[in-house]
């Protein structure tokens, strides 16, 4: 939602640091891009003679003046002509004789381009230095990690560096996104921004297609993302097991951007709802895509881990085309395969089966690690046009699919309840469960066999069952006969992607311009799942299924103004106002039949079915088609922001907004930001805001059941809506609004142009956490109750959950930034070390009436297994050391990541598996070589050094080798080598 006079300042700042095109036609300054700017036909000559009066003044103030009064265009750095005091100007003059008179002994000097368009520059900038090829300048500036680098995001004044703006923010360009091994922008992002965790979901359901990032220890919904300075849509999926903090959570889906589309990238770390609306409590993400006219580039990369699996192969290619003067197209495509890794041991229970003699068991029988991504394609679009001198039009847009596959649970042939065994809840007797296919106490009746320790293949019923010859053998069928040694389903899923944004931006009289743009966002799960069965349908099951599928469409429309006002204050204020609606809808797609329906061999006693097995197919049981749907709401909002100089030195910004909901209400949020300048080396900032995030529309509606460990194992688990009848019967209520006050407090200190350090603290208190309850068994009585409410699937269920506002919570923490550019003997470095340190404490929690011993109690529904994830499974400390080094043809890339320690409850179980993960440090390295004019060659490791998490303390449970949040990842060291052809 960047936008305004933001999105139309000077972007391409690696070019032309911190300078403004000011352009006049009218009375009132405007900005806008460097395409923008008039040809030298359009240009005011510097040979005809003006007559000129301007009084002796702050340069910014004089040349604006000049400008006006010429009638022609002027680029300048703004922040320096602040403090520039120019000569008095009087009489009539060329535009070239006009210039060097008003600035003559000043800091400023005049040059022209080959167009003849002027500009304003420093003359240190302009001292002599060895010549260079314009490629070797460019590729310099864009590895840098200097303070030309500029960003829009947080603001809708003009753009500044890093260090300029009034709260936390990071401004990654594209090489340094790319000076490391991983192939998504997710990934990348979180080893340059330490506040940003990412955890693999190795066996997480839906989390494990779209994985849930984490900033500033919020919940993944917590981050707004934009593109091009434009809202981003959320993603469809629902992490329903997200590894505790982001259970529930409906996130954007970062990883279907493409990293090569990317110009840079600017993480606002501050709440800001009060600017972009919901969602923005954690902070923001924009993307800012590349928006070259011409030349490009092509890439391949390969790879694989040290381990020999998690095979890579990546292609990306970039062109830029021009349009008419100014205008332009560019175009990214990204394709990728990656095979999947396995870190696992054999799980202690098929190792059991094993030396009883089943020789059927897989080794391992279950696999952790990456899944297997089949293909991933992301297509790019960014382009620009120009209407008129005072209009231009623009639009861009992204699309994405990508097919991933990976492993549930193993299905143990002798325990697994619903599909090999059935347990009496009276007497504990577990026996196996043998389909009767010519029905219950009708012609030939199947033997009952009773599960000990022991083989039960070698149970000489077994064997007569097994035996499909007989006639007691055609009737009688256990699903040991399809799979003797048990089963792992294999759970993916095909990620589609698309949005497009449209917009114009237009210059209004009186000093107004205008920004109105529209988009629409997509995203679309279509889950499937293989080698599994639906238990109820016996021998009839189909072994792959398509169990349904999400989807989330979002339309947003945007109307901005802004203007400068020139005030009693030194600068012009610059206000922003705008409005927005968008419309949010989620769509639930049911299964093909056999996913979900009751066979005849169903274990469904109030259909009067009690052969025992489960219903649906086992692992992710198919939506039904009444829980199909789409679900829709619609929401308007009002906002206004206001920034200025009180004095040079004290810079001041406020913003407010309002926003209604059609199915909450309405919500209103503030924000104040400040920043003032100490002396030349220090600098204070900080702020206070409000925020919000609503219930997502799929929180509201969603209708899901998953197989889950819980206290006593593996279990269904179903994931409710609040209202529906189940989740009331457990004590569910209409979910609400959360709500966020955010302050932040920093210091920044710019000794020079080389070296700067910014240090933030920051506070975040959060009431009424929007996410799903622990599981909730449902017991005899409720399910009676149900059943006599007309809800007979309870029956299904072991346990529910539901979305509800069940905590509150206070997270704080300290960002470090330091950035030093220094030269040694011909090579040139750049060093940057960041450094995050995150404190959440869970400060209220629901408690809702629960029968206790015949008394009603009040009690929470979190256990305190799922309390301490939520404080302690993202590591309390994350840092990097990032060394950059270039001479002539070479270029290193060193790169230290430091994880502190961490909490995580194996499984999510609360079943005592409380591992305690020790801190861990890797080292990444990377080699480029230009071989040729443009080719360059590069080869790298990412955890050079191979280092891993410590084993996984219960490994022997489910087979996991280490503990799957480990947040350095599981996978081990990551080898990669990569050709890029550069073209003009």
């Amino acid at each position: 939602m960047l936008k305004r006079l933001i999105s139309s300042i000077l972007l391409p700042a690696r070019l032309v640091p911190s300078i403004f095109i000011l352009f006049w036609p009218t009375e009132t300054v405007f900005a806008q891009n460097i395409s923008d700017s008039p040809t030298s036909s359009e240009t005011q000559s510097s040979s005809d003679a003006i007559t000129f009066s301007i009084p002796a003044q702050n340069a910014n103030e004089a040349l604006t003046e000049l400008a006006k009064q010429a009638n022609t265009t002027l680029l300048f750095p703004f922040d320096l002509a602040r403090k520039v005091k120019t000569n008095a100007l009087e009489g009539t003059f060329t535009l070239d004789e006009a210039l060097t008179q008003l600035l003559e002994g000043t800091a400023l000097a005049v040059i022209s381009d080959e167009n003849g368009v002027l500009s304003i520059r420093s003359r240190s900038s302009l001292l002599a230095k060895p010549k260079q090829s314009e490629d070797n300048e460019n590729e310099v500036e864009e590895k840098s990690n200097g303070l030309e680098k500029i960003a829009v995001v947080g603001t809708r004044n003009s753009p500044r560096s890093a260090v300029d703006s009034p709260v936390p923010l990071d401004v990654i360009g594209s090489d340094a996104l790319n000076s490391q091994g991983n192939t998504d922008v997710l990934s990348m992002l979180s080893v340059m921004v330490p506040s940003l965790n990412v955890n693999d979901q190795p066996i997480n359901d839906a989390s494990s297609l779209v994985r849930p990032a984490n900033l500033r220890g919020m919940s993944s919904d917590h981050t707004l993302l934009l593109l091009n300075g434009k809202r981003r849509h959320r993603s469809a999926v629902i992490t329903f097991l997200g590894g505790g903090l982001s259970d529930g959570a409906q996130g954007p889906d970062i990883s279907v951007i493409p990293a090569y589309a990317l110009k840079q990238v600017e993480v606002l770390r501050d709440g800001a709802s009060a600017q972009y609306g919901s969602d923005a409590i954690a902070g923001v993400i924009n993307f800012v895509l590349k928006d070259a006219r011409e030349g490009g580039s092509v890439a391949l990369k390969l790879g694989g881990y040290s381990e020999g699996d998690g095979e890579l192969f990546q292609f990306q290619a970039n062109k830029g085309f021009g349009i008419g003067e100014t205008g332009f197209i560019n175009a990214t495509a990204e394709y990728r395969q990656q095979n999947g890794t396995s870190r696992s041991v054999q799980r202690t229970d098929a190792q059991n089966l094993q030396e009883q003699g089943n020789t059927f068991i897989q080794t391992p029988a279950q696999i952790w690690g990456a899944l297997d991504v089949n293909e991933d394609i992301k297509l790019a679009l960014n382009a620009g046009l120009d209407l008129s001198s005072s209009s231009k039009l623009y639009s861009f847009a992204t699309a994405a699919r990508r097919e991933i596959n990976g492993g549930f649970y193993f299905r143990n042939p002798q325990t697994r309840e619903g599909v090999f065994s059935r347990t009496d809840s009276a007497t504990g007797e577990s026996r196996l469960i043998v389909a009767d296919l010519d029905g219950l106490e009708n012609g030939i009746t199947c033997p009952s066999i009773t599960l000990s320790g022991s083989n039960v293949l070698s149970n000489p019923d077994y064997q007569r069952i097994a035996d499909n010859s007989t006639a007691l053998g055609a009737n009688c069928f256990a699903f040991n006969e399809w799979f003797p040694g048990g089963f792992t389903p294999q759970f993916g899923g095909t990620i589609t992607d698309a949005s497009v944004a449209m917009g114009i931006r237009h210059e209004l009289p009186d000093g107004w311009a205008m920004d109105a743009s529209a988009t629409l966002g997509y995203s679309d799960i279509e889950y499937t799942i293989s080698n599994t069965v639906n238990p109820s349908l016996g021998p009839q099951t189909p072994t792959t299924f398509s169990p349904g599928g999400v989807s989330q469409v979002e339309r947003t429309f945007n109307l901005d103004f802004t203007k400068l006002i020139q005030t009693i204050f030194e600068d012009p204020i610059s206000i922003a106002l705008g409005v927005e609606w968008r419309k949010e809808t989620y769509f639930q797609k049911a299964g093909d039949e056999a996913s979900y329906v009751a066979g005849p061999y169903a274990l469904e006693p109030p259909l009067g079915l009690n052969q025992g097995f489960s219903i649906g197919s086992n692992g992710f049981p198919g939506y039904q088609p009444q829980s199909a749907g789409h679900w829709s709401r619609n929401n308007w909002a009002l906002y206004a922001d206001v920034e200025f100089f009180v004095t040079e030195e004290w810079q001041f910004g406020m913003a407010t907004r309002v926003e209604h909901f059609s199915d909450f209400g309405s919500t209103f949020d503030g924000k104040v930001s400040t920043r003032y300048k100490l002396n030349d080396l220090f600098a204070l900032r900080g702020s206070v805001n409000t925020g919000f995030k609503a219930p997502t529309v799929g929180q509201s509606n969603v209708i899901n059941v998953t197989t889950a460990y819980g206290i006593n194992g593996l279990e269904d688990q179903a994931t409710l809506p609040p209202t529906d009848l189940i989740s009331l019967q457990l004590g569910a209520t209409p979910l609400t609004p959360e709500e966020s006050v955010n302050f932040s407090l920093g210091v920044v200190m710019q000794a020079s142009e080389t070296f700067f350090a910014t240090l933030d603290y920051f506070n975040i208190r959060l009431a009424d956490r929007i996410s799903t309850t622990s599981a909730i068994p449902l017991t005899e009585e409720d399910i009676t109750a149900l059943i006599a409410k007309g809800r007979p699937d309870a029956a299904k269920y072991n346990a529910a959950k539901y979305f509800t506002n069940d905590f509150d919570t206070k997270t704080q923490g300290v960002d470090i930034v330091v950035n030093y550019s220094f030269s040694h003997e011909d090579w040139s470095n750049s060093l940057l070390l960041a450094y995050n340190w995150t404190d959440t404490q869970v400060e209220r929690v629901t408690r809702y009436p629960a029968l206790v011993n015949g008394e009603i109690q009040l009690l929470p529904n979190l256990t305190q297994a799922r309390v301490k994830m939520l404080e302690d499974n993202l590591p309390g400390h994350r840092g990097s050391l990032t060394l950059e080094q270039s001479k002539g043809n070479w270029a290193f890339t060193w790169r230290l990541n430091y994880y502190g320690k961490f909490y995580e409850d194996h499984l999510d179980a609360s079943a005592g598996m409380d591992i305690f993960g020790s801190a861990l440090t890797t080292f990444d390295a990377q080699l480029s070589w230009q071989v040729l004019p443009h080719t360059v060659l590069t080869v790298g490791a990412q955890n050079l050094f191979d280092t891993l998490p410590e084993e996984n303390p219960f490994q022997g449970e489910v087979g996991a080798l280490y503990p799957p949040t480990s947040p350095s990842g599981i996978n081990g060291a990551f080898y990669y080598a990569g050709l890029e052809y550069t073209f003009k």
